[in-house]
């Protein structure tokens, strides 16, 4: 009997230390919120959402605590935050004094049938659960350096996110596809073989009394020539005479070839002279005027084989540009020359004609002769007119010399009228003599210009000869193609950083252009 009041006094005491205890740690509890929470924080309402409460940071003990209110006050609560939500939203601080002690005071009751019990407490095992009790109340500058901390953390812990994501995404957009275009290179690509050839276009030497001439020596001469070349190697027609002759496009249908390099058994001819852009590079240097030329092939020989092919196209090319430009020059020039030769025949044969139509062959001398004559009687009769007024001048002239005298003069006047009339009848009528003598005058002068135009013609067609020989292109092999032995594409290192470069160039450029239109959007 004397055991009873003990324990019933024991346990009484332990139950007033327990709910001590509870309400010293509740205030304590609520003391360093109220030293946490910043100035205004005493005047916003509870938060009512669980996100909210979970960020509150509450104690195991404080969550037990509000879901036996809530199962005091008959809320069905599915967790210990959706009571502390239930209970806020009903108008109870679950974590109030009062609640606390009247949740204190219900427990003892409760527990009160059981005071006459004897309890027995036999040793058991203990674990240590961990302690989640209230620190001691912070001094302002210890709080600001905790919050300090606080943030520097979380700023090292966005940066850590930042940089991880940061190599994620240069693992996923840079480094697996340079590893893939890598991998092909090395692994899957088809090597190439390059044969190199070189050859320059030369003109035949030729006078230096012209700017052509000047230049015929140098690259200058033949730089159109070089130009008009490349252009055809680098042409569907050169790639067309390939595929007549050898099958440029059956060697790159082969099983073995890889898949990008290789074509499809049904490729149609623009997919053909794309691969030929790739395989056949030809560059020209104007400084020196030698065109270089680079063939790859799956095979050394038949790179070596494409080469000689291509410049015997070269040189066909350039000997058909040269022979139309002689033939054109030499068409104009002979054309000219036999026009010249053409109305020369034709003013002569004129000539001919009219001298031939008069009774004499010369009119011009016979017209002269009568003129000649004519003038001689002339001077005659006035010297005869002059001894008749001498003698006349005598007082008792003699008159058989007076009568001599003038029978002279009418001799004479009778001849210079009959060499007058055959003058007149040679001037006169369509068939004159002097007519007949001006139309040969303008024949002859029309067979001597013809004659200075057939030789200037002769002299043009000299003259185009020599420049058209002049103009004669030669195609001269300075470097022959010879097989290589060793691959020379893919250049496996450099197109793999190449490959990274550009990755690399891209994701900035991206990158660069989301970060500004990020800035624009949030400004």
């Amino acid at each position: 009997m004397t055991t009873k009041p003990k324990a019933r006094k024991y346990n009484w005491r332990r139950k007033r230390q327990g709910a001590g205890t509870a309400d010293a740690r509740s205030d304590a509890i609520s003391r360093i919120r109220q030293a946490t929470q910043p100035p205004d924080a005493a005047n916003t309402p509870p938060a009512t959402e669980i996100e909210d409460i979970k960020r509150e940071g509450l104690t195991g003990r404080q969550l037990r605590v509000a879901r036996r209110l809530a199962q005091m006050n008959g809320l069905a609560a599915a967790s210990d935050y959706e009571a502390v939500r239930l209970l806020r939203l009903k108008g109870i601080d679950p974590f109030e004094r009062t609640n606390l002690l009247e949740l204190a005071a219900e427990k003892s009751g409760a527990d009160s049938p059981a005071e006459d019990k004897i309890t027995i407490q036999l040793p058991q095992t203990v674990k240590q659960a961990p302690q989640n009790l209230p620190g001691p109340e912070l001094s302002p500058a210890q709080r600001r350096d905790f919050e300090i901390g606080e943030i520097q953390k979380d700023i090292a812990r966005r940066r850590r996110r930042k940089l991880l994501a940061l190599f994620a995404r240069l693992a996923a957009f840079v480094l697996l596809p340079t590893l893939i275009v890598g991998l092909y290179f090395y692994r899957i690509a088809t090597p190439m073989y390059a044969s190199d050839s070189a050859f320059s276009i030369l003109q035949a030497d030729g006078g230096g009394g012209s700017i052509g001439g000047l230049l015929s020596g140098t690259q200058f001469a033949t730089a159109q020539d070089s130009v008009a070349t490349q252009e055809f190697l680098e042409s569907k027609d050169a790639l067309q005479r390939l595929e007549r002759d050898i099958g440029f496009s059956e060697i790159f249908k082969q099983d073995w070839i890889d898949p990008i390099q290789r074509l499809s058994p049904d490729a149609s001819l623009e997919e053909t002279y794309k691969l030929y852009t790739r395989m056949i590079v030809i560059g020209y240097d104007p400084t020196d005027g030698i065109i270089r030329m680079e063939v790859a092939a799956p095979e050394p020989e038949i790179a070596v084989v494409l080469s000689n092919k291509l410049i015997s196209y070269a040189e066909d090319t350039i000997n058909g540009l040269t022979e139309l430009k002689r033939e054109d020059q030499m068409r104009d020039a002979l054309k000219g020359f036999e026009s010249a030769q053409e109305e020369r025949r034709k003013a002569q044969e004129q000539l001919i004609e009219l001298q031939l139509q008069g009774a004499v062959l010369d009119p011009e001398n016979v017209l002269a002769g009568l003129r000649v004559r004519i003038n001689e009687i002339e001077i005659l009769l006035q010297d005869k007119e002059l001894q008749l007024a001498a003698l006349l001048d005598n007082l008792r002239p003699n008159k058989a010399k007076v009568d001599g005298v003038q029978a002279d003069i009418v001799r004479l006047e009778a001849v210079l009228e009959e060499l007058n009339a055959e003058m007149l009848d040679a001037s006169a009528g369509e068939n004159s003599l002097a007519r007949l003598s001006v139309r040969i005058q303008m024949a002859q002068t029309d067979l001597a210009a013809r004659d200075m135009m057939l030789q200037s013609a002769m002299e043009q067609m000299e003259t185009t000869r020599t420049e058209a020989n002049r103009k004669v292109r030669y195609l001269t092999v300075s470097v022959n193609p010879v097989a290589s032995q060793e691959p020379s594409y893919p250049r496996k290192f450099e197109n793999t950083i190449l490959a990274f470069l550009l990755f690399a160039g891209i994701y900035l450029m991206i990158s660069l252009t989301a970060s500004v239109l990020r800035e624009q959007v949030s400004s």
